[in-house]
């Protein structure tokens, strides 16, 4: 017995030094530019904000030196969550912290969990104030990373950043350089065309027919719309995210228009996208918008120029497809030999250990 209790001791002597020879320490530089010491790779991680791409970059087995999560981002897109769940059942075991938009984060249960770095992203960090200094007095390495935002500089940083926390530096650089180069391919070819840039709103449509939705400004479905090439008509009123006065939206007159949803709505008649979404649902939901007041007037709604889109797919580096979509959907001959759907799908082949099946990208035809 004292040869095997031995045995046992030496081996995990044996794993701490190999553990504290591994993780070294570093200083980068996060997205608001602050400088942030911590041993690398982290083993006691807290992921306040995108989950999904924490686990495509970092690999599954970043999951599991994670000690706590802001889980709701990811609960709200149900049936994706159920996918993760049915094939890494851990997750639901790992603590909740809570949210910092409804002021339910609790820096008692952060600190408790004794994390080495907490990644939140900027508006989180930005939303805790003072709360911060707390959680930094208690020797917690605060990184922030910027998907939000949907610009390319920020993308390709919080990748790497990522890359850093998780020692996944070379897959981060990788998947880091796929995204730009797929930006600066449609990039180039729109600058080719120097086609007049078509009219674009974008909605998240789950309040339904009756109830103008969320649009959005200069990040998210704005930025990218931008990027692929059109004219945001949101972008002149709406900063970042909120409700544009419905007689803008006639008075704006789209060529084209696109509804995202997530799996579920809050109306019967709310858009629904994503994970297990029939088809022919998602189609019926979009076509529904038609009768909204004043609608069928609309260039993009007597055109049929309408399109649905999954929300779980944005402010994510997983969103370079929706970039392509946006592309395809506002200069169809320019992009028709793209297929936008594909490369969502293809990017959870390469990265992610489940792959989902549903409608993720829709046009009325």
């Amino acid at each position: 017995m004292l040869y095997t209790q031995l045995k046992k001791w030496m081996a995990l002597v044996f794993v701490l030094a190999a553990s504290s020879v591994y993780a070294t320490p570093i200083t980068i530089t996060d997205v608001l530019g602050r400088e942030v010491t911590f041993d690398a790779p982290a083993q006691r991680v807290i992921v306040g904000f995108y989950p999904e791409d924490y686990m495509a970059i970092g690999t599954e087995d970043a999951f599991d030196h994670v000690v706590g999560m802001s889980k709701y981002i990811w609960q709200a897109r149900t049936r994706n969550w159920q996918m993760y769940l049915e094939h890494r059942p851990s997750l639901d075991d790992i603590p909740g912290i809570g949210r910092v938009d409804t002021q339910t984060f609790s820096v008692e249960k952060t600190i408790s969990l004794n994390p080495d770095v907490l990644m939140l992203a900027d508006w989180q960090f930005k939303g805790l104030g003072n709360d911060i200094k707390r959680l930094e007095d208690a020797g917690i390495a605060i990184v922030v990373v910027d998907y939000n935002a949907q610009t390319l500089e920020r993308h390709i940083k919080s990748t790497k950043l990522i890359g850093e926390i998780t020692g996944q530096k070379e897959r981060a650089a990788k998947i880091a350089r796929e995204y730009e180069n797929n930006l600066n391919s449609i990039e180039k070819r729109l600058k080719e065309a120097n086609l007049p840039k078509p009219t674009v709103y974008s909605e998240y449509g789950a309040a339904g027919v009756d109830e103008i939705g969320y649009t959005f400004g200069k990040n998210m479905w704005g930025a990218i719309s931008t990027m692929a090439g059109g004219d945001n008509i949101s972008a002149p009123y709406i900063e970042w995210w909120g409700k544009l006065n419905p007689e803008q939206i006639l008075a704006s007159d789209p060529d084209v228009i696109v509804m995202t949803g997530y799996e579920s709505s809050s109306s019967d008649t709310g858009m629904v996208m994503g994970q297990g979404v029939d088809e022919a649902l998602a189609k019926q939901r979009l076509e529904g918008f038609k009768n909204r007041t004043g609608w069928s007037t609309l260039t993009a709604v007597k055109n049929n120029r309408m399109y649905g889109a999954y929300h779980g797919a944005v402010r994510s580096i997983t969103d370079g497809a929706m970039i392509q979509f946006y592309a395809k959907a506002m200069y169809p001959e320019e992009f028709k030999d793209l297929d936008p759907e594909a490369a969502y799908l293809d990017f959870y082949k390469k990265y992610l250990p489940v792959m989902p099946e549903g409608t993720f990208m829709v046009q009325l035809k």
